[in-house]
Formats: C-alpha cells, sequence, structure tokens
C-alpha cells in the first residue's frame, strides 16, 4: 500500500487516470498544509505574528515546489565537461597593493553560518563555543580574526552571524563579551520550519511557541541564507552603507580567513570584475569523495551533490578522475546580486529531504536547501584553493589535528607548521565508540601528542594516551573488546601497530 508521500511525489503508476488523481492529491496536501500553518499562525506570540507568516509563506512555496518534483533534480547525460575558464587557479590571483586593500574591504562584509549545534560531539549549545585551541572557542578565533584585520588596514569589516532558534539565546550572551573590541557585530536568525509527518505529511507542531514543542522545529539548512538575510532588513541595510560583497563559511572551518588575492579578484578598483558568486574548491581526495562538487549543466555552472546522484552512478560521482574539486562552502557572493535574485523571484535550489525519527517511532521528513546551491542563479566561477583554506571540525579527530602542534595559531588563524615537512594532512581516525564525545576524548588524552611527522593514525576500542606521547608515520592502536591499552608518558611511536596484548610490532 503506497503511502501519501509515495502518491503525491509520483510514485505510483502513471496512467492518465492515475495523473490526476496525483496532481489533485498534490492540491489537497498543499490546502491542508496551508490550513494546518494558518491554525499554528493564530498560536504564535503576538511580537512574532509577522515574522511566523513571513516563514510559513516561504515554507509553503518550499512545500509545493516539493511535491511537484517527481524525478531526479537533473539527467546525468546532460552533464557536460567543465570549461577552462570555469575554475580559476589559486596561484593566479594576485595579492593587491596595501594601498588599494583598505578600499577593498570598505566594501565587504564577513558572513559565518552559526546555526548548528555541538550534538554531534556531545556538547551542549551552539557549535561555536566549543573550546578548540588555547582554551579559544571557534568564535573567539572568529572575532580575533576580524578584530586583527580591522586593526591592520584600518577598516571596520563587520562579522555577520546567521544563528538558528537553536544557537540565538546563546550566541547573544557569548558576543556581549566583545563589545569593546574592534569589531561590528551583527546577527539574524534563520528560518524556523516545522517539522512533517512522513505518513500525513502534516506538521506535527501543535503550537507555534517554539519552546513548548522544540522537537516539531527544524532550521532548513543554509540555504536559507538568502531570504532570511534579505527579510532581516541586514542586507538591504548593508547595501546601503556601500558594502558590495559577502564572505560566507561554516563558523566550525578554521581555514576560512578573509583572503587577499580573492579579494583583489572582485573588488579592485582598477579591474572591476563581473562574478556575483565564487566558491571555493579544492582538490578531491579519497576522504572527500561524498563532498558536493562543480558541473556544468545547460550552459550554467552548479553544484553536484551526492544526494542528486543516481545509484548507477555513484561510483562515477566519487571518482577523483572524473570529479577532481570538492566545494569547501566558503562562498565570496555579490551583495545586490542577491537582492536581485531574490526579488526577480529566480532563487532555485535543491530540495534536500532529511528523514528523521522520533524517539517514539514517529518519522518525520525536514525540507533543506544548500547555500552552495544557489550558484546557477548567479555569473559564477570557481577558485581551486588550497586545501589549507578547508579546515572544518567535525569530529575529534578533527580537533586532535586543529590542537596539536601541527598548526601554529597567530592572530586567531591556524596555519601549517614550518616544521611539517609535507603539505598534507595527516589521516586520523579514532573510534566512535570511545573518542566521538568531546568529554571522553579529553579523557583519553592527558595531553595532545607531538603528531608533526605523522602520516596515517587509526585507534579503535579502549585506549589513553600518557603525557608528551610522540607519532610519526603510520601508527595503528587497536584494543580488542575487553582490552585496554594505555599508552605510556614519553612514548614515541614510529610506524607502529599496537595491538590488544600490547605488543609493539614494526610494519
Amino acid at each position: 500500500m503506497p503511502s501519501l508521500l509515495d502518491v503525491v511525489k509520483g510514485h505510483s503508476r502513471n496512467s492518465s487516470d492515475s495523473n490526476e488523481f496525483i496532481e489533485a492529491t498534490k492540491r489537497d496536501a498543499l490546502l491542508h498544509l496551508e490550513r494546518e500553518l494558518s491554525q499554528l499562525i493564530n498560536t504564535s506570540e503576538p511580537h512574532k505574528t509577522e515574522t511566523v507568516t513571513k516563514e510559513f509563506n516561504d515554507f509553503s512555496l518550499l512545500f509545493k515546489r516539493f511535491l511537484d518534483e517527481t524525478g531526479p533534480s537533473l539527467s546525468w547525460d546532460k552533464i557536460e565537461k567543465l570549461p577552462p575558464d570555469a575554475v580559476k587557479n589559486y596561484d593566479s590571483l594576485e595579492v593587491p597593493t596595501a594601498d588599494i586593500i583598505h578600499q577593498m574591504l570598505s566594501k565587504l562584509v564577513v558572513v559565518k553560518l552559526n546555526g548548528g549545534l555541538g550534538t554531534s560531539m556531545g556538547c551542549h549549545g551552539p557549535k561555536s563555543v566549543i573550546t578548540v585551541r588555547s582554551n579559544l572557542t571557534f568564535l573567539d578565533l572568529t572575532v580575533q580574526q576580524i578584530e586583527h584585520l580591522n586593526k591592520t588596514y584600518k577598516v571596520n569589516v563587520p562579522l555577520v552571524l546567521m544563528n538558528s532558534f537553536n544557537t540565538d539565546e546563546d550566541t547573544e550572551k557569548v558576543i556581549r563579551k566583545y563589545r569593546n573590541l574592534q569589531v561590528e557585530i551583527h546577527t539574524f536568525n534563520q528560518s524556523c520550519y516545522p517539522r512533517i509527518n512522513s505518513d500525513s505529511l502534516m506538521p506535527v507542531a501543535r503550537t507555534a511557541v517554539i519552546n513548548q514543542q522544540m522537537e516539531a522545529w527544524y532550521p532548513p539548512g543554509h540555504g536559507d541564507f538568502y531570504r532570511s538575510f534579505k527579510n532581516s532588513g541586514l542586507l538591504d541595510k548593508l547595501v546601503n552603507a556601500g558594502r558590495e560583497y559577502c564572505f560566507i563559511s561554516n563558523i566550525d572551518n578554521l581555514g576560512a580567513t578573509v583572503d587577499l588575492g580573492i579579494l583583489n579578484l572582485l573588488l579592485n578598483p582598477q579591474q572591476p570584475s563581473n562574478h556575483e558568486f565564487v566558491m571555493e574548491v579544492t582538490d578531491k581526495t579519497r576522504a572527500d569523495v561524498k563532498g558536493g562538487t562543480l558541473i556544468q549543466y545547460e550552459g550554467k555552472l552548479r553544484l553536484l551533490e551526492i544526494a542528486q546522484v543516481p545509484n548507477e552512478h555513484l561510483d562515477d560521482f566519487k571518482s577523483v578522475k572524473t570529479f577532481k574539486y570538492f566545494n569547501t562552502n566558503n562562498l565570496w557572493i555579490k551583495l545586490d546580486a542577491i537582492q536581485r535574485v531574490i526579488e526577480e523571484d529566480q532563487l532555485n535550489m535543491e530540495i534536500i529531504v532529511n528523514n528523521k525519527t522520533f524517539d517514539n517511532g514517529l518519522k518525520v521528513i525536514q525540507l533543506e536547501t544548500a547555500v552552495g546551491a544557489a550558484m546557477k542563479c548567479f555569473k559564477a566561477i570557481g577558485i581551486n584553493v588550497p586545501r589549507s583554506r578547508f579546515l572544518p571540525v567535525k569530529k575529534t579527530s578533527d580537533l586532535l589535528l586543529v590542537m596539536s602542534n601541527l598548526y601554529v595559531l597567530k592572530n586567531g588563524s591556524l596555519a601549517m607548521s614550518p616544521q611539517r615537512m609535507f603539505a598534507t594532512t595527516p589521516l586520523v581516525k579514532l573510534g566512535d565508540n570511545h573518542f566521538s564525545k568531546v568529554k571522553d576524548f579529553w579523557r583519553r588524552f592527558a595531553n595532545i601528542p607531538d603528531i608533526i611527522e605523522l602520516d596515517h593514525l587509526t585507534v579503535s576500542g579502549d585506549v589513553t594516551f600518557g603525557k608528551g606521547v610522540s607519532l610519526k608515520g603510520t601508527v595503528i592502536i587497536i584494543a580488542n573488546h575487553g582490552d585496554r591499552i594505555d599508552i605510556p608518558s614519553g612514548a614515541c611511536l614510529d610506524n607502529k601497530i599496537v595491538s590488544g596484548n600490547l605488543r609493539i610490532l614494526d610494519h
């Protein structure tokens, strides 16, 4: 028996009678949803009614598009080879002369996507307040970077944080401590959308007072940036103040700093640019095969995500030879182009359907979009940047890298240590059962090992590290179930395998 979701998405036999039935069912689903949303608006707090109404109108449009999309968002056979000028080489960019840097920076805004929680790493509250280096958080490091930029070039580059309803309150409390610094901080909230029951396609929420039923709501991915930025009034305010471009990145990407070469490409007064959208991409490795990539499609540069790829072409998508680049989610976008695309209703991003199951077994869907997917709406190019501009912290294995002596910290920015002989980053895999949560991670390291000469580290099972441990080459440490391995303080493991009975083997 097909579910309502199967029917409205066109997953049944498509005779003419079926088509009529499906269309009628879609109309019915949309009408029911809009009726439910109207009732929810009536339960909202009076001072939030206008915002809720605007967000629900946007959600209705997203839901309608979701119902109308019956097949894949692209035809694999129509993917074209990237034109030679589609991706610029980073090394070809010119660093601007000091006399024009001030002028260019005065037209820039830095935006950090700050809607995520630290739950995947076992933390409460915004991910941006996790301590990552020298007792400083992601947010501390970001503010340090912008303040250094402002002081060095005597400018006022504003920092804009896109929060979600999950992170807004905590973030507002934290940013009070930056009041005396030379950084102008603005915040706005991305939308808050209702989770939808997979079976009935109706909102599970019974009230629009979010904190009374938190699990019924979700922030709809960072693709919501464009409309939320516009709806907040901040976009128009910044354009009116003479700002021309924004640089957007995830707040957990410690490599995403303002780059003067890219800035020069876009804002050099002697060489005006017609690029409205720049996506920083970097060379794909085997660790990045699932990351979004750049394609040429119907004459336009587009982002291709793994969710859009038919199963029979997954191996092609993951091929480093076929698709050389992946998206770092560092984007440079012209502000008045965002205004134009929204006002002309040209903003069109692929919908990501995120399936969730509540603890009580209820299945729900979240309709989301990705910020990079909007590139097809703009005059866009890619820039092939060094790997150092992509330094995200998604897991404790990433945390190990950024806290180690592999990097040096200066003015809020991390740079590879000059002592490292290779520009590549070690591949680190820490077992999920014992290392995935930050508090467990800290319990297992007396301090962070010396990894300046490390190539590969795999740790699995109940393993702890003493002080002053040094890891070199390829190191594999596996404690079997029921066993425990304690790496003693001062140990140096150079191309070693350590197994469950504490034998240390050369390999």
